[in-house]
Order: structure tokens, then C-alpha cells, then sequence
């Protein structure tokens, strides 16, 4: 599986402000020396090892995570504002198939749809999968005038409607897939995929709670040992004690259930969108910090940045 982030705020898209964009070069300015600029050579190694939070960006784009499977399916999860960018690429690609699977309907996770260009071409297959029985009539309610101009009805005629329910697995290409319910408000499903022995778990708007922790069998089987969790770490601690029943985690709660489920890596997923790049990396520290401290950094904790792949 080859996994790739194109949305990974959370509840609204975030643009990088001008404000921050000067911060970040007043901070690369700051930091040159005479050295630095003698020669092309010289300049390129110190252009290669500014800070992350400094060189780039975590991204703006509300929840899209792209999984293309051995045989080349091409998975995606959420269509938040990140799949405006994703369905760029195939404006000349005929007769393409996608399978979009939701986690649930919140606004961030569906208002990219309308932006998918790819929907729109008469020859599309656009697959469809759902543990919500409405969804067909979510999807169509926010194409609905007056806020939005063009109807679902525009799309592709080859939609395909997929209803699926937690705990029956099912197949797309060579992935097996089954999903679990857990706690948010109205609820969000989270994916597993299994393909040539390894596990990937999408959990997006998540407010991880005990019984997440209990070693249950349906627990034991979704969770344990997978090899990368992506897992909603939208908060501080501070601020899931202010923000109960908001239906988010916290980075170290985070952690606390990988290293519980002994799973490999943990991507921060979901980034509040107000916080900016350099208190993303800073959060990302102090969870590197924590997983040190609380299992010898034996879960690999990274964020989700627009842009990333991972192999798996």
C-alpha cells in the first residue's frame, strides 16, 4: 500500500496567513550566516537542513488520505477540501475508477466533493462506501441550491452506492476493509486495511475512550499490531479537559493507545486549525518526548503533512 495525505486539518480548512509566512522567513533570515552564502554549494546545504516547521507547511486542506493498493486501486478516505488538488492529476486520464470511503458526514469531511473533477466526467466510476444508509441523501443536500450551484446530478452516472456495516469485511481489489464505530458526535468509522500481512488503520474524529483500552476480541482485532495508525490528535491535553464530548484527542492519549495495541507508527492527524506550523512541530516534539518516556520510543510518532507518503 502506498498511503498519501492531501487534507489533514480538522473542522475547517486553513490557509497559511501572511503573518506566518513572514515569521517563517524573518526566522531563515535570522538564522544565515557570511558562511552560508559563499558558493551554490554552500547555500544548497544550508537550504537542505532549515527546520521543517521553517522550510515548508503542514498544510490547510480539511481530511483526504489517498491509499493506492497493490492491484491500483485507488482508495480515498474523506473528502475534505484536500480532494480538490488530489483529482487534479486525472483530467486526462479516461475511464478512472476511485472507491471514496467516509468516516462521516461533518462538513469538513465532505465539502471537497464538489471541487473532485473527475466526478464530473461522463466515463468515471466513482465508488462509494458508507456505513450511513442516508448517505446518498447527505451527499446530494449539499449540492443543493442555494449552497451550491451544481447538482450531484451532474456527476458521473456511474456512481456506485457501497452500504457497509462494522464488523463485516469486504474487499476492494487486493485490501481487505472493516470498520468500527467510535465515539464522536453522530459517530465516525474507522477503517482497517489488511493487504500481504500488513494493517493500516485510518481513525479520524476520534475522543478515544476507555473501552478503546480493553482487550476485548472486536478491540484485539481491529487494533493490535498494526503497523501505522493515521489517529486524531487534534488538542492539548488542556484543551480535551475543556473540550469533552467534542469528539477529539489528545496527542499523548494518542500514544498512551498505540503503545497500548503495540502498534509501529503513529501519525498526529486532524490539526486544529488554529494552531500553526510551528506549534504543530512543537506538539509533534513533545509527543516524540512522551514516547520516549512511556515506551523507549518504540512507537514512531510523526505528523500528517500534506505531501507525505508513506510505504507500506
Amino acid at each position: 500500500m502506498k498511503i498519501r495525505f492531501w487534507g489533514v486539518r480538522g473542522s475547517i480548512s486553513t490557509p497559511i496567513s501572511v503573518a506566518q509566512i513572514q515569521s517563517k522567513i524573518v526566522a531563515v533570515v535570522a538564522a544565515i550566516s557570511e558562511r552560508d552564502i559563499k558558493s551554490e554549494n554552500v547555500r544548497q546545504k544550508f537550504i537542505s537542513n532549515i527546520p521543517e516547521d521553517m522550510y515548508g507547511t503542514i498544510g490547510g486542506n480539511t481530511a483526504c488520505v489517498e491509499v493506492c493498493n497493490a492491484n491500483g486501486d485507488r482508495l480515498i478516505f474523506d473528502a475534505g477540501t484536500g480532494i480538490r488538488a488530489y483529482g487534479k492529476q486525472f483530467a486526462n486520464e479516461k475511464n478512472a475508477e476511485f472507491h471514496l470511503l467516509f468516516s462521516h458526514f461533518h462538513w469538513d469531511h465532505i465539502q471537497g466533493l464538489p471541487f473532485f473533477d473527475p466526478a464530473y466526467k461522463s466515463d468515471t466510476i466513482l465508488n462509494i462506501y458508507s456505513n450511513y444508509p442516508n448517505m446518498r441523501r447527505f451527499l446530494r443536500a449539499q449540492m443543493e441550491p442555494p449552497y451550491f450551484p451544481v447538482k450531484i446530478d451532474s456527476m458521473t452516472k456511474n456512481i456506485v452506492w457501497h452500504d457497509i456495516k462494522d464488523g463485516v469485511s469486504f474487499k476492494i481489489g487486493s485490501t481487505e476493509i472493516v470498520t468500527k464505530s467510535m465515539f464522536h458526535p453522530g459517530r465516525s468509522h474507522s477503517y482497517l486495511l489488511k493487504e500481504n500481512g500488513k494493517r493500516f488503520i485510518y481513525a479520524t474524529d476520534v475522543e478515544l475512550q476507555q473501552q478503546d483500552f480493553q482487550k476485548t476480541e472486536e478491540n484485539a482485532a481491529f487494533f493490535e499490531n498494526a503497523d501505522v495508525l493515521v489517529l486524531d490528535a487534534q488538542y492539548t491535553v488542556e484543551e480535551t479537559a475543556l473540550k469533552e464530548g467534542w469528539g477529539h484527542s489528545a496527542f499523548c492519549y494518542a500514544i498512551d493507545f498505540a503503545v497500548f495495541w503495540n502498534i509501529h507508527h503513529l501519525y498526529l492527524f486532524h490539526h486544529d486549525p488554529t494552531y500553526d506550523d510551528k506549534k504543530i512541530y512543537t506538539i509533534l516534539k513533545s509527543a516524540q518526548w512522551y514516547s520516549d518516556y512511556v515506551c523507549a520510543g518504540k512507537v514512531a510518532v510523526h505528523l500528517a503533512i500534506e505531501g507525505r507518503e508513506i510505504d507500506l
